[in-house]
């Protein structure tokens, strides 16, 4: 027997792994990589960004070349829209239907925290114990998946609003699919919340998860929700915002910053400070707010950070292997030799490398505390609502 597994011997041992995580784990590894081929095929015949996957990474590229945000701004339907396009089947296949963070607290599963975390923000709505007549609108909905777990959590009526046309078919999709929900419950449509298409006073509380730092101006769609909201209502949001650690001096925290903005779809990201002045200046009055990052979860007794998914590993069975050298090497190749396979549009490797950018600047911004995707606020909409007469601002 030679020292060294032969090629065959590795594929046999990555087969049986495969396979015995997809039997023995709540994972579906097959399933989930077949899902993704498929959805492969249909996906540049649903953009609306660009004519191909290639050219929508280019766009993209070249609207975050700039050091400046002032272009990225202007165009930030373009932009949100190109990006969203180019990542959603990423995201649905290595994380999930919910597009956000958690920590976890000892012995919890990545799909508790994750759940535990939409409940959180539910909670603080303040919806009544029969929520059934309620009109609840989640501001930046993706493909739906906080939508649906809080639908069924509050019971409520919800409405999601999101700027890309390809999440709004697949959310539609996966409720429909629920047999405890369908659209008659829960829906997704596609809008800009920065010009939200409901009546002023439509919905009985609102709340938004790692969406609304797409806006290029914070004022502005603060006001747009509130606007939405009746007096009295409630609106609560997960904000991913720059914190007081982070200095404009310093060349590896603006590194960072370019990375999340780069790898995320962001024209800009504002400190907390300025998202809170925002929600003021937007009329609500602030009930609660604070950077849930700074939690304690219980890291001495095997609780996780938010970031670890995104550090690197080189466990070759968790995606945390793919931000490592080699495996962001191995990644892109894969990729790449499937696109000359044409089993994936041209284009999808570079969207990648993007993705992964993204997910090295996130962890930074973690490790260093620059960075947190989990800023709370809730805000009340006052009894006495009148609609701000001036928007605009951060």
């Amino acid at each position: 027997m030679g020292a060294f597994l032969s090629t065959t011997d590795l594929a046999y041992g990555a087969a049986a792994t495969i396979c015995a995580v997809q039997l023995l784990t709540p994972a579906n590894p097959i399933g989930s990589t077949l899902r993704l081929f498929k959805q492969f095929r249909k996906q540049e015949k649903a953009l609306t960004s660009a004519g191909n996957v290639n050219k929508g990474i280019e766009e993209y590229n070249r609207l975050h070349a700039s050091e400046s945000a002032e272009e990225r701004n202007k165009e930030y339907k373009s932009l949100v829209n190109s990006y969203y396009d180019l990542a959603t089947l990423f995201y649905e296949w290595g994380w999930g239907q919910s597009f956000h963070f958690a920590y976890r607290y000892p012995h919890e599963s990545f799909k508790q925290s994750i759940l535990r975390h939409e409940y959180y923000l539910a909670s603080k709505l303040g919806l009544s114990s029969d929520a059934s007549k309620l009109k609840v609108l989640d501001v930046g909905c993706g493909i739906g998946g906080p939508l649906r777990n809080i639908c069924k959590f509050t019971k409520a009526d919800v409405t999601g609003i999101t700027l890309n046309q390809y999440q709004v078919d697949r959310g539609n999709e996966l409720s429909n699919a629920d047999p405890q929900l369908g659209t008659s419950k829960c829906r997704s449509v596609q809008g800009d919340f920065m010009e939200l298409p409901f009546e002023d006073s439509s919905f009985d509380a609102a709340y938004a998860i790692e969406a609304t730092c797409h806006a290029p101006d914070r004022v502005a769609v603060y006001s747009e929700i509130f606007r939405s909201l009746k007096p009295g209502s409630i609106f609560a949001c997960y904000e991913w915002c720059m914190t007081d650690n982070y200095d404009p001096k310093n060349a590896d925290h603006r590194r960072i910053k370019k990375q999340i903005e780069e790898g995320d779809g962001l024209p800009d990201i504002c400190g907390t400070n300025d998202c809170l002045d925002a929600m003021k200046k937007s009329g609500f009055e602030i009930i609660d707010e604070r950077d849930l990052a700074e939690d304690d979860y219980g890291a001495g007794n095997g609780g996780k950070p938010w970031m670890l998914p995104l550090l690197p590993s080189w466990n070759p069975f968790t995606q945390r292997f793919q931000f490592n050298w080699l495996g962001r090497m191995l990644t892109t190749s894969m990729l790449w030799c499937l696109e000359t396979c044409f089993l994936a549009p041209k284009g999808t490797s570079k969207t990648q490398i993007m993705l992964q950018k993204g997910g090295m600047g996130c962890a930074d911004g973690g490790k260093t505390k620059i960075f947190t995707p989990m800023y709370l606020m809730v805000g009340r909409v006052p009894l006495n609502k009148s609609v701000p007469s001036a928007v605009g601002g951060q």
